[in-house]
């Protein structure tokens, strides 16, 4: 892949011009995106102008710029060479390392190696994923080599989704008979009594993101039959006392809003050839006031026990929408805002 640079003149400003080739055509079309929107959205947040001639790409600007565009633009192609799509997060958590109000170490290819998942991946029957930001590669290697990881951190960092697909990929090739998630039934601002129907219906609301991340994974059918058979089950923290989980993969979401006594039980339910997970976010405790999270302590009892892993994110982490990220680091900003 050739680049060139040409000095221009424009407004008495210095700019320059790199030149990028890409040798395959179809793969330069999934990197443009439909109407060129990724190239739209690259040109507004780094300031510089891409034009595409051909199998190249243009790009002027200030070199300082056109660096950082030409980075971003051959690492997403790399991807693509590596067989994966890339996803409106990939492209907004590639462009969020060169936010300059977040300010930069290194070069832009050094910083892009933590956008780079290499050979990282989960397979699963409907999808292969891979995590996005070097916490999420930490956070993913501890669950692939610890019996007990957390998980900690704001919203949309992809600490349960990660956690289901792991817990899919080794159910899927037999490594745990079953999968068990699981969710403190804790409102936040609304009372599971106010809901109609009985209480799987009150509690499924509670439960409908695992759900949801458990359809990304499994076709439809399958994930049913799974579910008929109490292969795969969902199901409220109370719901946990008095078990022994062995011989699965178990997963407890939303921590944050279990007790310190729900904490204890649940961890306390680990079994012979099974493997456990705990996510949550400390920001967002939704217990009455008082009430000592159930994470917090767990994370002050059990941080310097070598076998357990500890995987922590934070507003850059976030892969969801571009705003999330924005809103979360708002928020921390704000000291007045009464987090528990």
């Amino acid at each position: 892949m050739a680049v060139s640079w040409l000095d221009t003149q424009d407004n008495a400003q210095k700019q320059s011009q790199e030149l990028l080739d890409f040798p395959d055509n179809k793969l330069l079309i999934d990197l443009c995106g439909e109407f060129d929107k990724n190239l739209a959205e690259i040109e507004q947040k780094i300031s510089v102008q891409i034009i595409r001639r051909g199998n190249q790409l243009a790009i002027v600007g200030q070199e300082e710029s056109n660096k950082e565009a030409s980075a971003i633009l051959l690492k997403l192609y790399e991807r693509l060479e590596n067989g994966r799509e890339i996803e409106p997060a990939d492209l907004n958590r590639a462009v969020r390392y060169f936010d300059r109000n977040n300010g930069k170490n290194g070069t832009p290819q050094d910083q892009l190696e933590m956008f780079d998942a290499g050979s990282l991946e989960i397979k699963t029957r409907k999808k292969s994923v891979s995590p996005r930001t070097e916490a999420q590669k930490t956070y993913v290697k501890a669950l692939l080599t610890h019996e007990l990881s957390f998980g900690i951190g704001p919203a949309g960092t992809g600490k349960t989704y990660l956690a289901v697909a792991v817990a899919v990929s080794k159910f899927i090739t037999g490594e745990v008979d079953r999968i068990v998630f699981s969710r403190p039934a804790v409102e936040a601002g609304e009372k599971l009594g106010y809901l109609p129907g009985d209480m799987k219906e009150k509690v499924d609301p509670y439960m409908q993101p695992l759900y949801d991340a458990l359809n990304d994974f499994l076709p439809s059918k399958q994930l049913t039959r799974y579910i008929e058979e109490k292969r795969i089950e969902v199901a409220p923290l109370a719901f946990m006392r008095g078990r022994t989980l062995s011989n699965a993969y178990v997963v407890l979401d939303e921590a944050q809003n279990a007790t310190s006594m729900q904490m204890k039980m649940f961890l306390t339910r680990l079994g012979e050839g099974s493997r456990m997970v705990v996510t949550g976010d400390v920001s967002q405790i939704d217990l009455p006031r008082g009430v000592i999270s159930g994470l917090s302590e767990a994370q002050r009892l059990l941080i310097n026990i070598p076998e357990i892993g500890f995987s922590y994110f934070t507003a850059k982490d976030v892969v969801r929408h571009r705003l999330v990220a924005s809103i979360i680091a708002a928020y921390e900003e704000d000291t007045s805002v009464g987090f528990r």
